[in-house]
């Protein structure tokens, strides 16, 4: 299987709209749905509160939830609208779309990179610059593949990429930049590394992230406006609306899929193999221990302990769990011992009507997860 089957399978799971996917679900994979467990659990009396809260409270206008297991839905809904006006459109678990924003990074440049590195095109402890000829700068030549998925590479955290000319100045001001610290010295999570990665994929591949058009629910606002289909971050805006860091949109359906892909070890029920499961554990293990204040890291995603003092995956989840948040107001936990995962997709970037809505919506995502595991413990295996 080439890179580009991999990542034509991935907009079939994570329903990317582009051409030639019209039909989201043409050539997928159905996932049976156990429609919220009435009568064993009322799931819409336990999660209804927490996410309709955050609503009420105004961290977002819109969001949807889906909880579910390896081979089943156990909860999907949509709660809300796209924007604060009652005459918007209500969410939609299966037809809104949503600017994923960093969780980009573990749905499209993550899974590239884990079937490169499987297929021997790409070599964790290789330098960059072996894939990245320009990334040559002074002390750039130790920085490798896992410094960047453990962001531990030294590299500062983002840069000002928005004052770029244009799209090809953004990428050479990536490519020139220097560490600020020795490379493997000290976790720092920075975007770079994953436009980084991103063209690695590209030039090892010969294979773009960039697969989208807009269909989403609106992140920003431009003079009383809502703006929808257009990336709301910067730094993958400069660079052509994809990155690999960010530029996804996708559908909750979509990505409780790729949740589904994960816990499935690398496939999906009545489905080729995608990766081995080797492969999945490899980049799922903890790879960078939790520091005072500071996430323990796997091979491009987050784990446990987050080492906030209100952690986005919750209290309940076990130790080998991994997920992402996005800044938009997106996230997704997998936790593989319980089977479990738990999709919060909001547009919180969207005119919040609370201050700090930020970190109140890392209240709202904890109370779910942790909503979700008791929930799940109280269903058995």
């Amino acid at each position: 299987m080439v890179v580009n089957e991999l990542l034509s399978l991935l907009l079939c799971l994570v329903s990317w709209p582009y051409a030639g996917y019209g039909k989201r679900d043409a050539g997928c994979v159905q996932i049976r749905r156990i429609p919220h467990l009435a009568s064993r659990i009322p799931l819409d009396s336990i999660f209804d509160p927490v996410v309709l809260g955050g609503i009420r409270s105004g961290i977002y206008p819109g969001a949807v939830l889906a909880v579910g297991r390896h081979d089943t839905i156990l909860f999907a809904k949509g709660y809300g609208r796209l924007t604060w006006s009652a005459k918007s459109p209500a969410v939609s678990v299966d037809s809104t779309f949503w600017d994923v924003a960093s969780l980009t990074k573990v749905v499209a440049t993550t899974p590239a990179l884990m079937l490169l590195v499987e297929q021997g095109k790409v070599a964790l402890d290789s330098p960059v610059v072996r894939y990245l000829p320009e990334f040559n700068s002074p002390g750039t030549s130790s920085i490798t593949v896992r410094h960047l998925l453990t962001h531990t590479s030294g590299l500062r955290a983002t840069l000002p990429l928005r004052e770029a000319p244009d799209s090809a100045a953004a990428l050479r001001m990536v490519l020139t930049t220097v560490p600020v610290v020795a490379p493997g010295t000290r976790m720092v999570y920075s975007d770079l590394n994953a436009i980084l990665l991103g063209e690695i994929v590209r030039h090892v591949s010969g294979q773009t992230l960039k697969r989208l058009e807009p269909r989403i629910a609106p992140t920003n606002l431009w003079r009383g406006h809502p703006i929808a289909g257009v990336v709301n971050d910067p730094s993958a805006g400069k660079l052509g609306g994809v990155s690999g860091n960010a530029g996804v949109f996708a559908t909750a359906r979509g990505l409780a899929r790729f949740a589904q892909f994960m816990l499935n070890e690398g496939t999906l029920p009545d489905h080729p193999r995608i990766v081995k499961k080797e492969t999945v554990h490899q980049f799922t293990q903890i790879a960078v221990p939790a520091r005072r204040g500071v996430s323990a890291r796997t091979l491009g995603w987050e784990a446990l302990p987050t080492g906030e003092e209100t952690s986005s995956a919750g209290t309940l989840f076990g130790p080998h769990s991994y997920g992402h948040t996005g800044w938009t107001g997106t996230s997704l936990w997998i936790d593989p011992d319980r089977d479990l995962f738990v999709l919060l997709l909001t547009n919180r970037a969207y005119d919040p009507r609370v201050r700090g809505s930020f970190t109140k919506l890392k209240e709202v995502r904890g109370r779910v997860a942790d909503a979700a595991a008791r929930a799940v413990d109280a269903l058995g295996r």
